[in-house]
């Protein structure tokens, strides 16, 4: 078997190109390491240099590897900035996942996995579930959504085979905790380890379940061997919620830094977000699940050995209309 996993060098992709490794494929990775890193790379894997926009080098490569699956985890996952940045978010999120979908189609590849985001829901009904209605409510969402729908028409129209797994605010190790976007987690742990105050936009009381990252790699990897799974959608993550203010509190215990939380003007943001997994249980069987202070101490073990990660301002907004200052401060 042989697997192409696009952003392999980021969060998601590294991981589950591990376990597909662990599975006996053969994995291509694909990254242009705008938001991911060579190192997280497992050297088992061939590693390729470049974007999905990049229509001539996908060609290539589906020509040259004759794969059977694809993982798509490459895209620019910071919702709150997307309505900020909507030509390089859809550009990126939508126009490349497009790229993918042609190349499989015309390799007739067994099967696409895609991740989405519980994002597509926006503020739905809580918890969110699989046959709700989407009505995202930021431009990533709408992206998300939109190759969702082109899956759904593909499969229709040429017979592709698809997963797709929306799951949500994922952390652990090899996250890119230099992003100032997003990941939570991260940015509060980089946050700590330069005496930093911890920043918090609104009052902390947003509500998340945080997922950590070993409990949903091993089912997106594995996905593709339940054929009744094929044309579905899972929500996947942790059911264990929490506020931001809480988590703030647990990640300063974990790292042991007692720092000052800063509190910005609230930012346009569903409020509370967590959604319901029995269907992904059903097909797939029990998810681990992990204890959120319990995966917060692996990655802060990791986080420490990382140390320190810049966080670049993003250069190409292009709306600054409302946009959070601390987004534009070097």
């Amino acid at each position: 078997m042989k697997s192409l996993v696009t952003g392999g060098a980021g969060f998601i992709g590294s991981r589950v190109a591990n376990e597909l490794l662990q599975m006996g494929h053969q994995v291509v990775v694909l990254d242009d390491l705008s938001g991911g890193f060579i190192e997280n790379v497992n050297p088992e894997c061939v590693f390729v240099k470049g974007s999905v926009l990049d229509d001539q080098l996908l060609k290539e490569l589906f020509k040259t590897h004759k794969f059977d699956y694809v993982f798509h985890f490459a895209a620019y996952a910071a919702e709150g900035l997307s309505h900020f940045i909507k030509r390089f978010n859809y550009n990126n999120n939508l126009i490349g996942s497009v790229n993918l979908i042609n190349e499989s189609i015309k390799n007739k590849i067994k099967c696409f996995v895609f991740t989405s985001s519980i994002a597509v829901y926006g503020s739905a009904q809580l918890p969110m579930k699989e046959d709700m209605y989407p009505l995202p409510e930021d431009s990533y969402g709408i992206a998300k959504y939109a190759v969702e729908q082109e899956l759904k028409v593909s499969h229709e129209m040429f017979g592709l085979n698809y997963i797709i797994f929306r799951p949500h605010n994922v952390f652990g190790e090899n996250q890119n905790i230099g992003d100032r976007y997003r990941n939570v987690i991260g940015i509060f742990m980089n946050q700590l380890l330069q005496n930093m105050p911890i920043t918090i936009f609104g009052d902390g009381l947003q509500q998340r379940a945080f997922t950590y990252i070993g409990d949903i790699a091993p089912t997106i990897a594995k996905s593709v061997m339940f054929q009744d799974a094929y044309q579905e959608v899972f929500n996947i993550g942790a059911d264990q919620y929490c506020s931001v203010k809480e988590l703030a509190e647990i990640v300063m215990k974990v790292m042991e830094i007692k720092g000052k939380i800063n509190f910005l003007p609230a930012r346009n943001e569903v409020k509370i977000a967590y959604s319901d997994h029995s269907k992904v249980t059903g097909f797939f069987g029990n998810q681990s699940k992990t204890p959120l202070e319990t995966g917060i101490i692996k990655m802060a073990e990791w986080v420490k050995k990382v140390g320190v990660r810049k966080t670049p301002v993003f250069k190409d907004i292009e709306i600054m209309q409302n946009l959070p200052d601390i987004w534009t401060i070097e």
